[in-house]
């Protein structure tokens, strides 16, 4: 009896290995986060560090949340696992456990509990951590291509492509009417000067009074803080440099020559705004 039921806990076990198994292999990549939420302060005791490169360990490629991403996670954020580490209440030892979660909030993969009863948090947190990656020695993770992900990512790619074409169109116009703007008021002769002339130079309405912002790195772009410090816009990267789109906002930021400007519109009306943005 115990031989069997013994037998049945290790098919389950297997059974459950190779599905986590076929479903992290669907990811390219590892995003780990700069702080853990039970630390509440960024790398604290090395541990974020150590957890990249443990997950490198045993094949994945792994990224910091705040590094530069590759072009196929920027254009596919699905090729990306986000991975946590979860600390369980325990009175005389430390529980940690490590979770891969997919872009839709998924859990793909939880670890076994990896505990230690030293009671220096430094070695504790080390040794626990290094516990609970055993889990992934047994997974043997290699990636391989699944098609629905990169299909996702290709119907992404398309949409991103019509965006772009739609502001290259939209900033040759403002070019242009930049151009026609800024044209210098000829200076008629004195014999025929007899009213002032007033000249129309705008076509949209402008904002010249520029904020101080300052860009603040995050995942696929930037957020743009004032000096309390406040969020005023968040950003993200486009196909173009020095193009963003605003999150939650029908509208852009881009360069032209050493300004910023944010261009929307309201009310049928296209507006712009200048803006004073430290990179």
């Amino acid at each position: 009896m115990f031989k069997k039921v013994t037998s049945i806990i290790v098919l389950i076990f297997i059974t459950y290995t190779s599905f986590s198994q076929n479903n992290v292999n669907d990811y390219k990549y590892v995003i780990v986060p700069n702080t853990f939420e039970f630390l509440k302060e960024a790398d604290k005791y090395r541990l974020n560090t150590l957890t990249k490169l443990l997950f490198e360990k045993y094949g994945f490629i792994a990224l910091k949340e705040d590094e530069t991403l590759p072009d196929d996670i920027i254009s596919n954020s699905c090729l990306a696992l986000k991975s946590d580490v979860l600390k369980e209440s325990g009175v005389f030892n430390t529980k940690l456990k490590v979770q891969l979660k997919n872009c839709k909030g998924d859990i793909i993969f939880t670890s076994q509990l990896g505990q230690s009863r030293e009671k220096k948090y430094q070695v504790a947190y080390t040794l626990a951590l290094r516990e609970a990656f055993n889990s992934f020695e047994v997974l043997n993770y290699s990636y391989k291509e699944n098609p629905a992900i990169l299909a996702y990512g290709a119907s992404n790619t398309q949409a991103n492509n019509d965006e772009i074409e739609k502001l290259k169109e939209e900033i040759s116009q403002l070019k242009e009417e930049k151009e026609k703007a800024t044209t210098e008021v000829k200076v008629l002769p004195k014999e025929d000067v007899h009213e002032p002339v007033e000249v129309a130079v705008t076509t949209s309405e402008i904002d010249d009074t520029p904020s101080i912002l300052y860009a603040q790195e995050i995942t696929n772009g930037f957020q743009l803080v004032d000096r309390t410090p406040k969020v005023i816009y968040r950003i993200k990267k486009t196909g173009m440099n020095n193009v963003f789109l605003v999150e939650g906002k029908q509208a852009i930021i881009y360069q032209l020559d050493a300004n910023w400007i944010l261009e929307y519109y309201e009310n049928q009306k296209l507006k712009t705004k200048m803006l004073n943005i430290k990179f």
